[in-house]
């Protein structure tokens, strides 16, 4: 992560340049990405809204099959690899559609990378399976172009190096505090909830839960979990809930209370958080204004590999997903025999 950001404000700042020179004039911004990239993406997607600068924000898939590009367009297109199938078919269709692509990935020897009109090539030793360094240096490059287009980057470089590094200090504590709660338990429902740059995070969460842990998860916003969700609460429930630096704090510990009320056993991840607030409570270091969301994901990263010892399973194994899916066609890696309607 600090290695991210000295690359972002050093060898590869002139494409950043470039790529926020692009979005400048641009009359149509989209992001996407799929997998844990699109969860990055929902964290940049956050920072273009905050800096008033509206982008379309789009899974890959429902962008190549589902949707029209406008003309003149800018795509912000992320994937770890620049190879899974809708990023690479997304390419073509960019392309006829007169639109330019932005590519953020972590291989420069990618179609994406290619084939990019700019590309934000982070290098990095790319994960065994599931993404964790992927993740953290594609979402910081893909929130400091948002950043860049928008308010600014350069002055958040060095307080966000500061919080990249408290929070390297705080793992071991953290890795405690997961060890000595009974909040990580196999069998139970377990609930994301967040808001802003911090939905990217939740989402990432529930991606962990079901590709690490191999359990059902469910993540949404918190605003969106008190519409109806609230219904499904019952003894022994687990919810993780991220608090805002700024926004809706009090709201949201009135939630997690009445959480535990109704018997759920709430973890809770943010800045200056009451100690008794939550059954388990990750105090965060501060992150400059609106970029907790680098660091936020640090504890969950950690409850997930451990809840996966704690249930048997190997977090680094895929048993059905491909590393990298380049397949459109079913899950299991063999082509569905096409039926009278296929295309």
């Amino acid at each position: 992560m600090q290695r991210t950001v000295d690359y972002l404000m050093g060898p590869v700042q002139k494409a950043l340049q470039q790529a926020t020179s692009l979005i400048g004039s641009a009359p149509d911004v989209v992001v996407t990405g799929i997998g844990a990239s699109w969860n990055a993406a929902l964290s940049a997607g956050a920072l273009f809204y905050q800096g008033g600068r509206p982008a379309y924000m789009q899974e890959a898939g429902e962008l190549l099959h589902f949707a029209a590009i406008p003309r003149r367009s800018v795509i912000i297109a992320i994937s770890r690899t620049g190879r899974s199938i809708e990023i690479v078919r997304l390419l073509a269709k960019a392309e006829a559609s007169g639109a330019t692509i932005i590519g953020i990935t972590n291989s420069a020897d990618s179609p994406l990378a290619r084939e990019s009109a700019v590309a934000i090539v982070v290098p990095t030793m790319l994960d065994h399976a599931i993404s964790v360094n992927a993740y953290s240096t594609l979402l910081i490059a893909a929130s400091a172009l948002a950043s860049s287009a928008t308010t600014g980057f350069a002055s958040v470089a060095d307080p966000l190096l500061r919080a990249v590094r408290e929070g390297g200090q705080c793992l071991e504590f953290w890795q405690e505090q997961l060890e000595e709660s009974s909040w990580l338990t196999s069998g139970a429902p377990y609930y994301f909830l967040a808001r802003g740059g911090s939905l990217g995070t939740c989402h990432e969460a529930r991606l962990l839960w079901e590709e690490g842990v191999k359990m059902p998860a469910t993540a949404m916003s918190t605003s969106g979990f008190r519409h109806g969700p609230q219904e499904i609460v019952r003894e022994g429930m687990r919810v993780c809930l991220w608090i805002d630096q700024a926004q809706m704090r009090d709201q949201d510990l009135s939630v997690a209370h009445d959480l535990r009320e109704l018997g759920a056993s709430v973890m809770l991840i943010g800045e200056n958080l009451p100690r008794n607030a939550g059954d388990l409570v990750c105090q965060l270091p501060p992150s400059p204004p609106r970029w907790q969301f680098v660091i936020d994901v640090l504890p969950i990263q950690l409850a997930a590999e451990r809840l996966s010892r704690l249930s048997g399973v190997d977090c680094d194994l895929l048993r059905i997903c491909s590393y990298v899916v380049e397949d459109e066609h079913g899950l299991l890696g063999k082509k569905a025999e096409a039926s009278p309607n296929a295309d």
